[in-house]
């Protein structure tokens, strides 16, 4: 799922989550929980999916989405939610304990250590939006361009990472939002790489 691209790769955490919950999502409710404008949007990401074999299609069936290997007692992970993360302007950490959540190991990308509840509209051309449970991994590094969680004078903010030559740049995912050049000295620090999203209600 990490060579996906991040819409691409949203759509199949959100039918992983779907598939755990014991129902297949039509094309119809997967571009309203995206946002998408029509289902033809929908449409290109599952038969994307379909392609690469990470998901299976029964003809003729509105609710034709199928998991290989759906059902056969998927592994679970037991994920504390720790506060708030901005997608925006950074906002002040509030890590503490949330709640937990019992969550299928397959929505995930890799495997997560926590999750933070996304405030703000920055990464929505990824998929992410305001109100989602991402998944974060516990890491210091990471590669140019992945999505992370990064503390910058002590906020936390998730971007996509930009390392130039002179400088860090944190970049937003919505053309509405400036990106965040990091200061020579800053207090900056990779939290956490992005590893997938739960999306409630």
């Amino acid at each position: 799922m990490d060579t996906l691209p991040p819409k691409r790769a949203a759509v199949l955490a959100f039918l992983q989550q779907q598939a755990a919950l014991g129902h297949a999502p039509s094309l119809a409710e997967i571009a309203a929980a995206f946002g998408f404008s029509s289902r033809n949007a929908a449409q290109k990401h599952v038969q994307a999916l379909a392609q690469v074999g990470l998901i299976q299609l029964q003809a003729g069936q509105r609710r034709g989405i199928r998991l290989p290997g759906a059902g056969r007692g998927a592994a679970l992970l037991s994920l504390p939610v720790l506060g708030r993360v901005a997608a925006g302007v950074p906002i002040g950490a509030d890590i503490g304990l949330d709640q937990q959540l019992l969550l299928d190991a397959g929505v995930f990308s890799l495997r997560p250590d926590y999750l933070l509840r996304v405030q703000g509209d920055s990464m929505i051309d990824d998929g992410i939006v305001d109100g989602d449970l991402v998944g974060v991994h516990r890491s210091a590094e990471a590669r140019n361009g992945q999505i992370v969680v990064a503390r910058v004078e002590g906020e936390l903010t998730i971007k996509r990472l930009e390392h130039g030559p002179r400088q860090i740049r944190l970049l937003p995912r919505n053309p509405a939002h400036a990106p965040i050049v990091v200061p020579a000295g800053a207090d900056f620090a990779i939290e956490g790489l992005y590893c997938g999203l739960v999306r409630q209600g």
